[in-house]
């Protein structure tokens, strides 16, 4: 078993990612999610499959400069019946600006016999000729052993050969593949544990798949069994259920197992930037119960738990936050206690005295307004600005005087049927009254429009600020199309700030406005914009 406590990060998202249901990334969001992750000081890089798709193909042409990590191309071992100089598919790969490649091979002799229909020994020779060939034209070669798990367990003499093909070969890392992810920790472990016995540890790398919820374990079981490479995706994207989590692996490993990895100074930080910037970019929502840099990851609620947390943090969180760029969230609901609401001011800053009778007052109206179907819980900053308007001040930034919102469906010039929503604002902002007009594909959208053309000009502090993430319910079923309705909107800006703001009302549209005025005003307040008490020029 290898002694070294180096670990090497091998990320897979631009590939293994690009397999997510939904998901279809285009060449600049590949290159920008590489340079993250090469700002990171992740050691390899997969970009995908040249000669796959023509999005990897101008992907491999052009891709960025990398400062630390290495460029991996990915691709399959030759065809029976060709040699690897006359195979297109391996010429494909090796014919980039990629100066490392990693190769997928079987290790099940099923598939050996059933898939591929040829003879066990020429494959052995397959997978020889392949990396051998490969690498007198990269820098490094690697063997990507799939389905390694599944088929050591029907026959590991066959499984560990096609792995000593490869290393025969000059492969610099043999990757263990949870193909079907339907490995247990318990079984990688020990398997992996063979492995070493025969293979240095640190010529061996785990590829975990997470259809049973056990990728990230099965990764570290892997590691503490001596292999030295982890693969895995951002957010644990990936075929099926995903891959192994990279954004949990890495503060696993170094924070929980103390392993050494190429990540740069204070990088560890930024693991909650590089969550959400590839949810940004996928638009998709994120997942705010993720272990680390999830929303919730730091969300305490129950009065008894902030008192606790409030003593000694360690009580109830395992590292610190800001070390993953995370932040401590004191919940407040109408399960929450005076303690709640005094750690709640001090995050924001806010200085009240425990006795100011506000205090209980304030408590008394959000178990007022949770009844009547406002979550505090999940809109941190409408609850800031419902304190500081109950405690001090904030600032009325521009008032409303009505909207009006039109929705039409109908059949296009070219015979399409689109829908078009319009919204009409009229606001008092700056000393006069302001009437625009905005569009959108749908009234939510069509009402932030004509809000935004009526304040950037005023407050240029708006410039900035995008709405990531829009969800309704319906609180009253048994009011059928006329129920109570929630909106929780969440909004972002390029300070890397996000804040969620709560609207309820009858009306779905009238909802969304009151989520959109608190996300507006949240956003002016916190940079400290002044009411424009006047006509601007």
């Amino acid at each position: 078993m290898s002694q070294s406590n180096r670990v090497y990060l091998f990320d897979t998202t631009l590939r293994d990612g690009a397999q997510t249901q939904g998901v279809d990334f285009t060449v600049a969001d590949k290159a920008a999610i590489a340079r993250e992750l090469d700002r990171l000081g992740i050691d390899y890089i997969e970009g995908g499959w040249p000669g796959a798709n023509p999005t990897d193909d101008r992907f491999f042409a052009d891709p960025p400069e990398f400062q630390n990590a290495k460029f991996v191309a990915f691709g399959m071992t030759r065809r029976a019946g060709r040699s690897a100089a006359n195979d297109p598919g391996l010429a494909s790969i090796l014919q980039t600006k990629a100066r490392n490649v990693c190769m997928v091979g079987k290790t099940w002799d099923f598939h050996v016999d059933v898939a591929l229909e040829v003879d066990r020994d020429e494959y052995l020779e397959m997978i020889t000729d392949s990396l051998a060939y490969a690498k007198t034209r990269m820098d490094e070669t690697m063997f990507d052993a799939e389905h390694f798990f599944d088929g050591y367990k029907a026959n590991p003499d066959y499984a560990m050969a096609c792995l000593a093909a490869a290393e025969k070969a000059g492969a610099r890392w043999l990757v263990l593949c949870d193909t079907n992810g339907g490995t247990l920790p318990h079984e990688v472990e020990r398997i992996v544990g063979e492995v070493v016995k025969k293979i240095p540890g640190d010529r061996i790398g785990i590829h975990t798949h997470n259809d049973t919820e056990n990728a990230v374990a099965n990764t570290l079981a892997a590691v503490r069994a001596g292999a030295r490479q982890v693969q895995g995706t951002i957010n644990g994207l990936g075929e099926r259920c995903g891959n192994a989590n990279m954004i949990a692996l890495i503060p696993n490993l170094v924070l929980k197992m103390g392993f050494d990895t190429g990540l740069k100074d204070g990088a560890m930080q930024r693991l909650t930037h590089l969550s959400r910037l590839l949810d940004d970019r996928l638009n998709m929502p994120t997942n705010r119960s993720a272990a680390y840099v999830g929303t919730r990851a730091f969300a305490h609620k129950g009065g008894l738990h902030v008192s606790a947390v409030e003593k000694d943090p360690k009580t109830y969180e395992h590292v610190d936050p800001e070390v993953v760029g995370n932040q401590r969230i004191i919940v407040v609901s109408d399960q929450a206690g005076r303690s709640n609401i005094m750690a709640r001011f001090r995050q924001i800053g806010l200085e009240v005295d425990p006795k100011n009778p506000g205090v209980a007052r304030l408590l008394e109206i959000v178990k007022e307004r949770e009844s009547e179907g406002y979550a505090y819980d999940g809109a941190d900053a409408s609850f800031e600005l419902l304190a500081r308007h109950q405690l001090q001040t904030v600032p009325d930034y521009f008032s409303l005087q009505s909207f009006r919102v039109l929705a039409e469906r109908r059949v296009n010039a070219r015979g399409q049927t689109v829908a078009l929503s319009e919204a009409t604002v009229k606001l008092d902002v700056a000393g006069r009254r302001a009437m625009e007009v905005g569009e959108g594909n749908g009234p939510v959208n069509a009402l932030d429009a004509a809000l935004r053309k009526a304040l950037v000009p005023v407050y240029p502090e708006l410039e900035d600020m995008r709405l990531v993430d829009f969800k309704v319910r319906i609180l009253d079923s048994a009011g059928g199309t006329a129920a109570t309705t929630r909106v929780m909107i969440e909004s972002a800006d390029a300070k890397g700030r996000r804040w969620s703001t709560i609207g309820v009302s009858p009306n779905i549209v009238d909802a969304s406005y009151n989520a959109l005025y608190d996300a507006i005003t949240y956003k002016l307040f916190r940079d400290g914009a002044t009411p424009a008490e006047k006509v601007v020029a």
